[in-house]
């Protein structure tokens, strides 16, 4: 490695004066703080969906552009440069997604007199395709595991594709080669699920990427995914920052991250950032990338693709090493040589990161929108928040569902884990179901908590479980519908015309309790309460508690002793809806109607559309007899795409919805009765 010494004397301020983020949420406001350290103005993009943004009110100037689908706006290169034009912008960060890894789009930049602070085009055309790059690691000498390309139809041969199977071995994994993100990937453990995972995996691999070409390899069993940040400037010098774990995965996409990995010792770390350095000087490569391996049991590894741009999980690496790889990205795309604390950086401590995203975990991942009524994260010591959204912030289908990353640094790994658990747990989320409590669960269980890791970490604990470990005792919903009832009665008493200074439930005699239900989850929680002269009585349930205290009732805020315990919770109302926090955990509680509108019954074996999103397949015919598990329609939302299934066997009755129909979540897709098909 050169010295700083040997190179030309540049200066380490950059020569950008004015950048434009080619993105959006949590990472565009990630590199307004940098450059607004740096003194450089910035400039944000949105779409119609973005247009209320927290990161467009953070930059100095935003343009819009019309659309809401990434094709109309961020994936408008044109429009992009276009902005760059009229703000003045001398740079373009892609920031990950979206262009980010676009050949074209930095050699428009470069046509257009703008800087694309990134890698070369040529570096990341030698990587957009997964067969190239495994060619030229091999020549570089960098571990690559055995496969076979699949690239049109000709290919998809039964007798080829066996053939090539079995001189991979079975497990194989087949992945789509431009592209990532789980998308276009399956797994394939015998020869009869070969050609349909071949063939299913193209069809996703070309409606996601534009091209549906896919490639077979071994698939490593009980895997770790391991990456080893590298940087390079355009002096020819590489170094590595050390690795990160990021085999916590649900659908082939990370959701926990750390540094460093509790299954590298000083010896492999050192083997794989020289293997990753290599990488990086075949392709010549400058700013910042990522070089991602797959690590056996045993600890051998291989390569699985290099990322040229900066990763969502970048922080970690930030918080071990004290570098900001955004400031060493300015920097190098300036022409700088690497800044010297990158030259010297040597990692200490232990940083956890956790995405944090509005889905459904019960529900199978499934990715939910809706209006945040409340995000305020908790401030405590040595926690980072890198969040795209704000209390009142909209989240759309339009994109991806991650809300915010939550990170920690410590001393060693347990502090870590349980400032990042803390932080969550004291998080208020509410208008959209998120992995809050998946997360927590997976930082408390002690499989994790050992570093016993690897990719089917979520395959071997059932997400329910998990999420059931932040209230062991099981009362947080009922304990929680009695809060809310008193709450509300107090909100009521608050707002009253008449003595609104009245307790909540006074009475001068004794009445009959006031009567409430909530939905929770799937169960309805009824609460009835009063007040006597030996003060309040509640039933939750079949449950009669007679040992309360209350302390304090407003809409907002309920301080109550309820056997014998004093806790203090806090309410947010959104209509029928009713969100309580407390050191129980979190609960969202819907009332119940008293005298439900019966026009708003589903017709009996409608299929519901669990989210917003567009129909692109429609697999079923009205009159078609269909058998339990079989694909009825397919929706695509924030990127994936997800098969509703008749859950019995039945017949078609009625298909009101058609490809490319957009549709709200609990749309009627299908409805699916019993009967026997006409002959």
């Amino acid at each position: 490695m050169p010295s700083t010494t040997e190179l030309p004397a540049k200066s380490q301020r950059p020569v950008i004066t004015k950048l434009l983020i080619a993105n959006r949420g949590e990472i565009a406001s990630r590199i307004i703080r940098t450059a607004r350290q740096m003194d450089i103005a910035t400039v944000a993009l949105y779409s119609d969906a973005d247009r209320d943004g927290p990161y467009v009110l953070q930059a100095d100037e935003s343009v819009h552009l019309p659309g809401t689908t990434p094709a109309e706006t961020y994936l408008r290169a044109d429009l992009v440069l276009d902005a760059a034009r009229r703000t003045g912008a001398t740079a373009v960060h892609p920031g990950y997604g979206f262009l980010s890894e676009n050949e074209q789009f930095a050699r428009d930049c470069a046509t257009a007199g703008v800087i694309f602070v990134g890698p070369s085009p040529e570096a990341i055309a030698a990587m957009g395709s997964k067969i190239e790059a495994k060619r030229m690691m091999s020549a570089a000498g960098v571990p690559v595991l055995p496969g076979a390309t699949v690239e049109s139809e000709s290919d998809e041969d039964p007798d080829r594709l066996r053939s090539a199977a079995e001189q991979i071995g079975f497990p194989i994994l087949v992945k789509a080669a431009f592209g990532g993100g789980g998308r276009g990937m399956r797994i394939v453990s015998d020869q009869s699920e070969l050609i349909d995972a071949v063939r299913s995996a193209r069809r996703e691999a070309a409606s996601a990427f534009g091209n549906g070409t896919v490639f077979l390899e071994k698939f490593v069993e009980s895997p770790r995914h391991i990456e080893v940040q590298i940087f390079g400037d355009s002096y020819g010098t590489v170094v590595h920052l050390g690795e990160r774990e990021c085999s916590i995965q649900r659908r082939y996409q990370k959701i926990v991250e750390e540094s460093p990995s509790t299954a590298v010792d000083d010896a492999l770390r050192d083997e794989l950032g020289r293997a990753a350095v290599a990488a990086g000087k075949a392709l010549s490569y400058e700013g910042a990338g990522t070089v991602e391996f797959v690590m056996a049991q045993d600890g051998s590894f291989y390569f699985l693709e290099v990322n040229t741009r900066l990763q969502v999980e970048h922080p970690v690496t930030e918080l071990v090493t004290g570098v900001d790889l955004v400031r060493g990205q300015l920097l190098v795309a300036s022409g700088a040589p690497l800044p010297e604390e990158m030259l010297d950086a040597a990692p200490q401590g232990h940083a956890v990161e956790v995405r944090l995203y509005a889905e459904d975990v019960a529900a199978g991942f499934i990715p939910v929108s809706g209006t945040l009524t409340t995000l305020e994260f908790a401030e405590l010591p040595g926690v980072r928040i890198d969040a795209g959204f704000a209390s009142g912030s909209h989240v759309s289908t339009f994109y991806d569902p991650m809300l915010a990353k939550v990170i920690g640094y410590g001393a060693d790994r347990d502090a870590a884990c349980d400032q990042v658990a803390r932080a969550l747990q004291e998080t208020r989320i509410h208008g959209v179901t998120t992995n809050r409590d998946l997360l927590i669960g997976i930082l408390r269980e002690p499989e994790f908590r050992s570093g016993a890791i690897d990719t089917g970490y979520l395959d071997r604990h059932d997400p329910a479980d998990l999420m059931a470990r932040r209230s062991s005792d099981g009362t947080a919903g009922h304990t929680h519908a009695l809060v809310a009832a008193l709450a509300a009665q107090a909100g009521r008493r608050t707002n009253s015309p008449v003595l609104p200074r009245l307790p909540s439930g006074f009475r001068t005699l004794p009445s009959a309790p006031q009567s409430v239900s909530f939905k929770c989850g799937d169960k309805v929680i009824t609460v009835e309460y009063r007040f006597d002269r030996a003060g309040l009585i509640a039933r939750i349930g079949d449950r009669r508690s007679d040992s309360l205290e209350l302390n304090t009732a407003t809409a907002e805020f309920v301080d109550i002793v309820i056997d014998g315990i004093r806790r203090q919770y806090h309410i947010t109302r959104s209509g029928a809806t009713h969100f309580v926090d407390s050191a129980l955990g979190a609960t969202e509680l819907r009332e119940v109607e008293r005298f439900p509108d019966p026009s708003d019954m589903q017709e009996a074996g409608s299929l519901l559309a669990p989210m917003p999103g567009t129909v692109v397949r429609v697999e079923v015919t009205e009159g078609q007899s269909v058998s339990a598990g079989d694909a009825v329609v397919v929706l695509e939302a924030m990127k994936m795409q997800h098969t509703i299934r008749t859950p019995a066997d039945g017949i078609v009755v009625k298909i009101p919805v058609a490809v490319a129909a957009q549709v709200d979540s609990g749309a009627v897709l299908a409805i699916v009765q019993d009967g026997e098909a006409d002959e």
